[in-house]
């Protein structure tokens, strides 16, 4: 038969050379195809957990999580955070005595340099902590106060400092002075570079309520001025806990007055909407206190842990048009077995669910010495938490901590990894448009008075000069204080100190800061 003279000549050979180029073109594709799954859930920066009384877990072998120990002994509000191959940078916690604080510690589990004195009142989620967008290896560290001082605070701790050991280099600046709820998280915003930190107002002090959701946007030109939204069910409580799901399109809230209540977020313009009351808020006693939440994987499951007298592990069906009647309790217990905490979701795609032993007669933080046992010594595993009802694999106090041991709380960390919104409106960062260079600017100098421990916490910004000389002076011109340190320059030119006014009597107050190359002032009343 012969051929069509229009069809061109067949090749039906070609070198050696050719085909071996052509069988490692398709070899490598395949390998890419197979490990692309693996490489875009990889979560490095939250790999490693300190928590609890010296305990730990390592996740780097994502199949088979290690326990390893801490420096902290903390009841709740805790974070950790690891460099992007997974080696532990720093953690911090905070503690209830001495004097309800913050700790950070460095990657050789000892205090950091000025890392003391954080603001921190031993709560259970007051803590969160994101990496600057502007500057490699500078981190804000977020802190709220509840009660002992009021307010939304912000640390910066600078890693490059020390030889990698890091540094607090900003302490305690105040962004709010109002009362906070410790229910404080973050998500990354749509262009997958900059953050989102959302926490709520306590009214309870004032026997109010209110449904605001307060909201800053971290990006490379720094900390932007508080977005407000106004959502759901105003919150009369002083307790109330927040959750995100793992694409950051559903934000939860639970209160201690019984109310479980899910909305939409948008991670571009930070709204919250769309509210959906799961179990509604009651209006007398006796309420359900729901402690903690946390979605599943997928984000069609909602956990639930609630502490009361009877302690339960709870998961609804967010699918379902009603997932109030999809409620399936996984766990049930009395207290004083032990008293259930907070759950969280793992780099392992597993949720942890910690829980704090009691005997019912003593108050068990810090624990005794002698109080060692399964309840404390072990998280409990949510192995399948996308599956409903007993296919989810609940394993109560299934994970060993290696001989340490648990309290109430979990690290608060964010999805460090989390990618843009691809083609949304926000996501700038993938289409071209570069982001943002911090620039130096003005040297700034601001105080920050906690009366509860009768400290002056001064910071400067885009200081100029080697040398600092700190004064302080009364309203007649007398200085009543003298310090000549360096300061921790860092990137952004900072400098901190912590300066005892226990002696100062009740007044104003004038700050000056002296280098080599400037005078900045500012001013504080002690009351």
């Amino acid at each position: 038969m012969k051929m069509a003279s229009w069809l061109p000549p067949l090749k039906l050979s070609f070198s050696v050379n050719q085909f071996y180029d052509l069988l490692i073109m398709r070899i490598l594709s395949v390998v890419i195809v197979l490990l692309f799954p693996f490489l875009s859930i990889a979560q490095k920066q939250g790999n490693v957990w300190c928590f609890g009384d010296s305990a730990g877990i390592d996740f780097s072998n994502i199949n088979s999580p290690i326990p390893i120990a801490s420096s902290m002994d903390g009841r709740g509000s805790c974070i950790s955070f690891s460099d992007s191959t997974g080696n532990l940078l720093f953690y911090a916690n905070t503690i209830s005595t001495p004097g309800h604080a913050t700790v950070v510690w460095n990657k050789n589990h000892q205090i950091m340099q000025f890392g003391d004195s954080v603001v921190g009142e031993a709560w259970y989620k007051e803590l969160v902590t994101i990496e600057n967008p502007a500057y490699n290896g500078e981190y804000y560290l977020f802190s709220l106060g509840a009660a002992a001082f009021y307010g939304c605070y912000y640390s910066v701790i600078d890693m490059n400092q020390n030889g990698g050991l890091g540094a607090v280099t900003q302490k305690n600046m105040q962004l709010q002075s109002f009362p906070a709820i410790d229910c404080v998280v973050a998500i990354k915003h749509g262009n997958g570079r900059d953050w989102w930190i959302i926490f709520r107002k306590s009214d309870y002090n004032t026997g109010g309520s209110n449904n605001n959701f307060y909201l800053y946007l971290i990006t490379p030109s720094g900390i932007s001025n508080v977005q407000v939204v106004s959502c759901g069910t105003p919150n009369p409580t002083g307790f109330n806990r927040l959750c995100l799901s793992a694409d950051g399109t559903k934000l939860a809230s639970v209160n201690s007055a019984s109310l479980v209540e899910v909305y939409d977020f948008d991670r571009c313009s930070g709204n919250i909407y769309n509210p959906r009351t799961i179990e509604s808020q009651a209006t007398s006693f006796p309420y359900i206190e729901f402690w903690e939440c946390a979605f599943s994987p997928n984000g069609n499951l909602l956990y639930v842990t609630q502490l009361d007298t009877v302690c339960t592990l709870l998961q609804y069906n967010l699918l379902d048009t009603n997932p109030a009647f999809t409620k399936d309790t996984l766990w049930y217990f009395n207290f004083p077995i032990g008293s259930i905490g907070a759950v969280r979701k793992a780099p392992d795609n597993k949720l942890y669910v910690s829980s704090a032993y009691s005997n019912g007669f003593t108050w068990n933080y810090p624990y005794p010495d002698s109080m060692y046992n399964m309840y404390n010594m072990n998280l409990s595993v949510i192995n399948q938490p996308d599956s409903l009802g007993a296919a989810c694999d609940f394993q109560p106090y299934s994970f060993y901590l290696g001989g340490k041991r648990t309290y109430w709380g979990l690290p608060n960390n964010p999805d460090y990894e989390l990618g843009p919104l691809t083609g949304s409106i926000c996501d700038t960062l993938t289409t071209g448009i570069a982001p943002q260079a911090q620039t130096v600017g003005v040297a700034t100098l601001q105080t920050t008075y906690i009366r509860a421990w009768q400290k002056l916490f001064v910071n400067a910004q885009q200081v100029k000069g080697k040398n600092a000389l700190l004064m302080l002076y009364d309203i007649q011109g007398k200085e009543v204080y003298r310090s000549h340190k360096g300061h921790a320059s860092g990137a952004g030119g900072y400098y901190t100190q912590d300066v005892d006014v226990s002696n100062l009597s009740n007044g104003l107050y004038i700050v000056t800061l002296v280098t080599d190359k400037e005078v900045l002032s500012a001013k504080f009343v002690k009351n």
